[in-house]
């Protein structure tokens, strides 16, 4: 089980340093003391703590006044309330109001550890739930990726032998090929499938707050900074975290996560206080991290680091026989979502599919998936439910592609040219290897004389 931070607050000195020392010395808990209520929210404040072990009655601020400020503040932490045998009633009252345990003093520490582990495990599933809630997480298999293509069976396969591993992995592709989706494959199907899957998009928020968001802050780190926070990092303790669109981080950051892969621990934005952890990082960016190293935009250390084991994601252009497989797959999604029930799509409309160049890859097909459903008036989806643009786009593929091309008078010329100047202007010999009447030859050269 992972380690814990405890506050103790207790107002007697000789309690506060028995316990500290006690918890310390098993090596499983980082422990602080504070003693009496008001220095625990103080603490609180600046710092994040899993598990407050509190007296019941104190000076100034008794125990039962720090568990209400607590829930109310912060009401992820574990609380658990130390009593006299006298004040019992009390304690369970306390436990009405959001205190998780309690234990009669004098302590019995093998019993406190007992307490502990409880509250630990308790605050373990209260965190999976959260995260849980964040995300209706799937299943994540394989098949849920689309592909019958060589490359994707590629893809599969390179999934298939990482998974199991602890490696650092980088995904390539452009926006909208699925790199979260085979991210969450790798994850899903490895031993840490049971722990969180946490995503972060490095280009979604300002430059400056990337870093608070996956270290954590202390309070008062920075301007806006009113509580301590804990990073994404530790969140993913345990499991995994991918890092979306990571080309685009501050070289300062980019340091602090040489440190992370390196030495397996965080440090907050305003803290010198090391923190251990354990998550497997995966990559994904649509850039060519090999060309940022060499622009001086990434550091060469880092590249080493993070380029374990590269997975590039084809364009759906690339692999356009995946095309109707994908398109029958978005259209079985979004009848059940819409309550439709859309049979087949027209030729024409497939057409359309195959011909078009996706510059939004996959994400757009399921877009146009997803409008033609809503947009069909018939059992069947066809030209007309898909958007204007996309329509347009095979006719100008048609008007170009006419236009480019030679005529027949064009290319007869062009042969008659070409057998002419093979044998040395002979038009006989020319007429015989053309097959028509030399009188031809003559009438095409001068047809062919420049106007005067």
């Amino acid at each position: 089980m992972e380690s814990m931070k405890i506050l103790v607050v207790d107002d007697e000195a000789p309690v506060r340093e028995m316990l500290r020392k006690g918890l310390s010395e098993l090596g499983r808990f980082t422990v602080e003391p504070a003693q009496n209520g008001l220095e625990a929210i103080e603490k609180i404040e600046k710092d994040v703590f899993d598990l407050v072990l509190t007296d019941l009655k104190m000076p100034e601020m008794d125990g039962i006044e720090l568990l209400r400020t607590i829930k109310v503040t912060r009401p992820e932490i574990m609380v658990i309330l130390m009593t006299a045998y006298g004040s019992i009633e009390t304690a369970v009252e306390a436990m009405k109001i959001g205190a998780n345990d309690y234990i009669t003093k004098p302590i019995d520490f093998n019993e406190l550890l007992i307490h502990i582990t409880r509250a630990q495990k308790e605050s373990l599933l209260l965190k999976e739930n959260r995260l849980l809630r964040m995300e209706v997480r799937k299943k994540f298999e394989f098949e849920n990726i689309i592909g019958k293509s060589k490359k994707m069976q590629e893809v599969f396969s390179l999934i298939e032998k990482v998974a199991p591993s602890n490696s650092t992995v980088v995904i390539y592709g452009g926006s909208g090929t699925g790199k979260e989706l085979v991210a969450k494959a790798i994850h899903y199907h490895s031993p840490r499938a049971d722990r969180p899957f946490i995503p972060f998009n490095c280009g979604a928020i300002p430059e400056t707050l990337v870093e608070s968001e996956l270290f954590g802050h202390t309070k008062g780190a920075f301007t806006g900074a009113i509580q301590a926070k804990r990073g994404l990092f530790e969140e993913a303790n345990g499991g995994t975290l991918f890092l979306d669109e990571i080309s685009t981080i501050l070289p300062s950051v980019q340091v602090k996560l040489l440190r992370v892969l390196q030495e397996k621990e965080v440090m907050k934005v305003g803290s010198t206080e090391r923190t251990r952890i354990d998550v497997r990082m995966i990559a994904a960016t649509n850039e060519d991290l090999e060309v940022s190293v060499k622009n001086g935009k990434f550091r060469e250390d880092l590249f080493y680091r993070l380029h374990v084991f590269p997975i590039f994601l084809p364009d759906l252009n690339d692999r356009k026989e995946d095309i109707p497989l994908l398109a029958y797959h978005f259209l079985d999604l979004y009848n059940k979502e819409n309550q439709k029930q859309i049979k087949a799509i027209q030729k024409e409309a497939m057409n359309i599919l195959l011909e078009y160049h996706w510059p939004g890859n996959v994400r757009e097909l399921e877009n146009a998936i997803e409008r033609a459903v809503i947009m069909a008036d018939e059992d069947y989806l066809t030209p007309k439910d898909f958007p204007k643009n996309m329509r347009e786009g095979i006719w100008e593929i048609v008007r170009k592609g006419a236009k480019d091309r030679k005529s027949l008078d064009e290319i007869k010329a062009e042969y008659i040219t070409e057998i002419l100047k093979e044998t040395g202007g002979n038009k006989k010999i020319a007429a015989e290897i053309l097959k028509v009447n030399p009188r031809t030859l003559y009438r095409f050269e001068k047809k062919s004389e420049p106007k005067p």
